[in-house]
C-alpha cells in the first residue's frame, strides 16, 4: 500500500514538491510559536520567588539639581517604617521588580562564568519586604558591616553556574574581567543562596540574580531614591497620602511617587502580550493561507484524475478506497515536509539557541507535527470525498 502511494507521489513529483514546500513552511511558522507560547506558559505557571502581593513601590527624588544625604534619606525611611499599616521597608536601586529599568553584568568563579546576571543592590530588610525565599545561609546583617569584600546573596540558578555541586557559603567571586587592581569592593563574599525569581514579567524565565548589600555607613549622595514597602492587607490611598506627607515633611524639597506592585506587574503584561497577540495573529492568517492553498491544489489534482478515479472504479474500487487513496498520499506528503521542518527545528537545541530548554523545543516540535497533520487531513478530507462520489461511467465517457 506505501509503495503504491509513494509511486504515485513520486510521479507526481512536480506537484507534490510545492506541497511538501508549503507543509515544511506551515511546520517551521508553527513550530516558532507553538515554542514560544508553550515557553511563556510554563513561566507563567512557575513561581515569582518572591511574593509581590502588598507590596508598594516609593521612588523619591530630591529637588531639582539637588541630592539626598543617606543620613536623610534614613531618616525618611523610619518615619515612614513607623505609619500604621506599614511592616517592612526596605532601600534598593533602580532595578525594581516589574519596572523596565534592569542593570546586568557577568561574574567568574575559577574559571566558571555566569553569562548575563541581574544585579540588585538590597539593605538588611530586603529579603522580608519582597519575601524571598531562602535556601542556604542568611541574609544580611550587622555582623556583615566588618566584612572585608562585598557581602551578596545570590540565586540558585547563578549558585549553579559559578560553583556548580561545589558548596557556595563563604566562597569569594568577582565580575568576569575585574581588571588588573581589583578592589575588595569588586570581590563578592556569598552568604546566602535564595530560590530562583523572575522579576521581568510575568511570562519571562527565571534569569540568574545577585543582591549587593548596600552599606549601612555608604555616604553616596543619591538624586533618586527606590525603597519597596510591605504594607498590611487593605492599606490602600489613605495610607499613601501619609508616606507622601511624611516624606514632605523631611524635606520640602524631595517629592514621591508611590506605586503599588501588583499594579506594575499587570502593566508590565500587557505590555509583554501586545508583541505576543500580534505575532500570533500573522501566524493564523498564515496558516489559514496556507491551509486554503493546500485545499486547492487538492481540489485541482482531483479534477486532472478524473480518468485514473474512473478506470479504478469500474474495476471495483470502491469510493472509500478512493478516499483513503488521496487522504493516505496527503498524509505521506504532510509526513515529507514535517520530516523536513523537523530536521530543521532540531538545530534549535542542538546548538542551545536562545538558551532554552530542549524539552521546550521538543513539545514545540509535536504542537506543530500534529496541528500540520491536523490542518492537512482536514483539507483533504473533502476533496476525497468528491474523488470517491465520482461516477466510474461519467468519468470514462468525459475522457
Amino acid at each position: 500500500m506505501f509503495r503504491h502511494l509513494f509511486k504515485l507521489i513520486w510521479n507526481r513529483k512536480r506537484n507534490n514538491a510545492l506541497l511538501v514546500s508549503e507543509i515544511f513552511f506551515s511546520f517551521v511558522v508553527l513550530f516558532g510559536v507553538g515554542t514560544m507560547l508553550i515557553t511563556f506558559g510554563a513561566n507563567f505557571l512557575s513561581p515569582h520567588g518572591f511574593d509581590s502581593q502588598q507590596v508598594w513601590r516609593l521612588e523619591i527624588r530630591a529637588g531639582q539639581n539637588e541630592t539626598m544625604p543617606r543620613a536623610e534619606l534614613d531618616e525618611v525611611l523610619r518615619q515612614v517604617k513607623a505609619l500604621p499599616g506599614i511592616r517592612h521597608v526596605a532601600l534598593t536601586s533602580g532595578n525594581v521588580p516589574f519596572t523596565f529599568s534592569t542593570n546586568t553584568s557577568e561574574f567568574a568563579y575559577q574559571g566558571r562564568k555566569s553569562g548575563q546576571s541581574n544585579i540588585y543592590d538590597a539593605d538588611d530588610r530586603y529579603a522580608q519586604a519582597l519575601g524571598l525565599q531562602l535556601r542556604e545561609g542568611r541574609w544580611f546583617e550587622k555582623a556583615d558591616d566588618g566584612s572585608h569584600y562585598r557581602p551578596v546573596v545570590i540565586s540558585q540558578d547563578l549558585r549553579e553556574k559559578l560553583f556548580g555541586p561545589e558548596p557556595a557559603l563563604g566562597k569569594v567571586f568577582s565580575w568576569v574581567e575585574p581588571g588588573p587592581n581589583p578592589k575588595p569592593e569588586d570581590e563578592f563574599l556569598v552568604t546566602g543562596v535564595v530560590e530562583n525569581v523572575r522579576m521581568e514579567n510575568d511570562f519571562s524565565a527565571p534569569v540568574p540574580s545577585m543582591w549587593k548589600r548596600l552599606l549601612p555607613f555608604d555616604t553616596t549622595r543619591w538624586e533618586t531614591a527606590n525603597v519597596v514597602v510591605r504594607v498590611a492587607p487593605g492599606a490602600g490611598g489613605e495610607l499613601q497620602e501619609k508616606i507622601a506627607r511624611t516624606v514632605a515633611g523631611v524635606t520640602r524639597q524631595w517629592t514621591t511617587m508611590v506605586r503599588v506592585m501588583e499594579d506594575d506587574r499587570l502593566h508590565k503584561r500587557r505590555y509583554t502580550l501586545v508583541p505576543v497577540v500580534g505575532l500570533a495573529l500573522v501566524s493564523v492568517f498564515l496558516i489559514v493561507n496556507v491551509a486554503l492553498g493546500l485545499f486547492g491544489v487538492l481540489w485541482y489534482n482531483i479534477s486532472q484524475r478524473r480518468a485514473e478515479i474512473g478506470l479504478r472504479r469500474a474495476m471495483g474500487a470502491t469510493g472509500a478506497a478512493i478516499s483513503w487513496q488521496f487522504l493516505g498520499e496527503m498524509l505521506v506528503v504532510t509526513t515529507l515536509g514535517v520530516v523536513l521542518g523537523c530536521l530543521l527545528a532540531a538545530q534549535f537545541p542542538l546548538l542551545g539557541a536562545f538558551s532554552l530548554a530542549p524539552a521546550l523545543y521538543l513539545a514545540g516540535m509535536g504542537v506543530a507535527a500534529v496541528a500540520v497533520y491536523l490542518i492537512t487531513a482536514l483539507c483533504a478530507l473533502y476533496p476525497s470525498r468528491l474523488a470517491a462520489a465520482i461516477h466510474p461511467a461519467v468519468a470514462l465517457r468525459e475522457e
